[in-house]
């Protein structure tokens, strides 16, 4: 007899966030997780020296925030131990010039300080941030709902109704506009542009990208309501808070379980075979892994029709990431000390830098000036350091998955294309020296550094493909109805009983936790 309603494969966001509704609901759930540690690319490790605690993989949360599993949990997880630390400057950016600018979380701020650097540009971005209100409803419906639901069919009826179908679909031409095209049209700074262009990446885009322009727009409308909420104590606590929640709901976490097959019987999911040959029984079973590892590894080969195992074999991923992690014995003084107060800067020529390595890194080249994005958590929460102490996050969101030769033709590329340590930190000490000119004491202060690249971060979470941080490449035909195939509906499987999640499924990747509570949600009323 199944001794679970619910075993859940992986214990990232979707997969925590499914178990704690299911558990708070009274379902019985079993997360089970093949790494030593819970969380996926959640958590926190002392990467470089003593005191000094890393967010290892991401590490901010406005998706989650704003998410319904965060509404629905968020007083047990806080009672749990979870808190956060914020700030009025969410991200702001600076050119190779020296000229930077700071978004903040007010908009008629943003507004002025646009308009400021040129007559009009904080107007479009006002018009841009009122083209998300004004339809916020369909927007977040497709963004965050299951799409094939009655509900999303409903809301859509019901806006042809009113608008008229002429109207209705009007509406998809700017949603389908890329960043570009909104950017270039729209507005004359450059460095307007330059804080905008670089948000499209952290949504698995690129400027050039169908649908970028709106992803930036609901970025900065989402920064400009949440700002970028960092978990104080390391991301880690995240996972800590689920982990109590779920346990005293009557939940079971174990780490170090290798699910090896899903076991069908009847054309129904009846639980998962571990790689060391134990049965865990269950009414449901939830995978959050790749189309890739669901399709190709997990349901056997009788139980999927061929036509999905086709179209899983051929779902791409996109662009690798690399992070480099600096323990430092003293703050980073920036030439510009405001920028001291920004969660996220981005350090990219603008528009056209952006624009440039994402076509190098899709290309294969390491790139010759690509988007340094940095973060340092200790600002807001100095536990994270040793007294006087500092760390930085640093995000490299434009890499090539095979590395097929450099933009700058200084680092040699492996006759196999394989990301190695020495490449990793050649490619890391560039960086460093581009951030230097910015920060005078940074060489000196370094006490500890660690380099992550695109082949650690699979190393470290196999959903992670070639350092896809986005778990599959997010263009046009492989997102909302699309995603993880076109051959399935939301988060359904061929197999009664088998559902699918994470990052590969629909709304997609980003700390936000949709698509383990829509199934969760299903799973708990039955």
């Amino acid at each position: 007899m199944a001794k679970f309603d619910a075993i859940i494969v992986g214990s990232g966001i979707n997969s925590l966030v499914c178990a704690a509704v299911m558990a708070r609901r009274g379902k019985k759930v079993c997360v089970l997780e093949r790494e030593a540690q819970l969380g996926g690319c959640i958590r926190t490790d002392q990467l470089t020296a003593p005191g000094y605690l890393h967010d290892t993989m991401s590490t901010a949360h406005p998706l989650f925030v704003t998410s319904p599993g965060y509404a629905e949990l968020k007083d047990a997880l806080h009672a749990a131990g979870l808190a956060y630390v914020n700030s009025d400057a969410p991200t702001g950016v600076l050119l190779p010039d020296g000229r930077s600018f700071i978004l903040r979380t007010s908009r008629e701020e943003n507004v002025r300080a646009m308009n400021a650097l040129a007559p009009g540009d904080g107007d479009a971005y006002r018009a841009g941030l009122a083209f998300v209100e004004q339809n916020a409803e369909l927007i977040f419906a497709l963004l965050g709902n299951e799409l094939w639901s009655s509900q999303v069919g409903k809301m859509m009826l019901g806006r042809v109704w009113k608008q008229g179908a002429h109207e209705t679909l009007g509406f998809f031409s700017p949603a389908l506009q890329s960043a570009r095209a909104w950017l270039d049209t729209r507005f004359k700074s450059d460095l307007v542009r330059a804080v905008l262009a670089p948000w499209v990446l952290h949504t698995g885009l690129g400027p050039e990208s169908p649908m970028s322009a709106l992803m930036a727009q609901v970025i900065a409308f989402t920064l400009e309501g949440v700002g970028l909420p960092l978990v104080k104590g390391g991301n880690a606590r995240t996972v800590d808070a689920f982990k109590a929640v779920i346990e005293h709901g009557g939940g079971e976490l174990h780490t170090g379980v290798d699910v090896a097959e899903i076991l069908v019987q009847g054309g129904k999911a009846q639980g998962v075979r571990s790689a060391d040959g134990r049965e865990w029984l269950a009414k449901n079973v939830v995978c959050n892994v790749t189309p890739t590892q669901l399709y190709g590894r997990l349901i056997p080969r009788n139980a999927a029709p061929q036509t999905l195992r086709q179209q899983a074999a051929e779902y791409r991923y996109g662009k690798g990431n690399m992070q480099i992690h600096l323990a430092l014995s003293a703050p980073p003084q920036w030439k510009n000390r405001e920028l001291d107060q920004v969660v996220y800067l981005h350090l990219t020529p603008g528009l056209e830098g952006v624009s440039r390595a994402v076509n190098e890194a899709e290309r294969g080249l390491l790139p010759a000036e690509g988007t340094i994005v940095v973060c340092t958590p200790t600002t807001l929460d100095p536990s994270r350091a040793p007294e006087d102490g500092a760390v930085l996050w640093i995000q490299l969101p434009e890499c090539p998955r095979v590395i097929r030769g450099d933009a700058l033709g200084q680092i040699e590329a492996p006759a196999d294309g394989l990301w190695n340590e020495a490449i990793r930190e050649r490619y890391a000490d560039r960086i460093i020296e581009r951030l230097a000119t910015f920060i005078p004491n940074l060489k000196q202060s370094i006490v500890g550094r660690r380099v992550i690249s695109p082949a650690d971060l699979e190393r470290l979470n196999m959903n992670l493909v070639g350092g896809d941080p986005y778990s599959g490449e997010c263009s046009v035909d492989q997102y909302m109805f699309w995603r993880p195939l076109r051959g399935t509906k939301d988060h359904a499987t061929p197999v009664k009983q088998l559902w699918h999640i994470g990052a590969s499924t629909h709304p997609g990747p980003g700390l936000g936790g949709a698509s383990g509570f829509h199934v969760a949600n299903a799973l708990a009323k039955k």
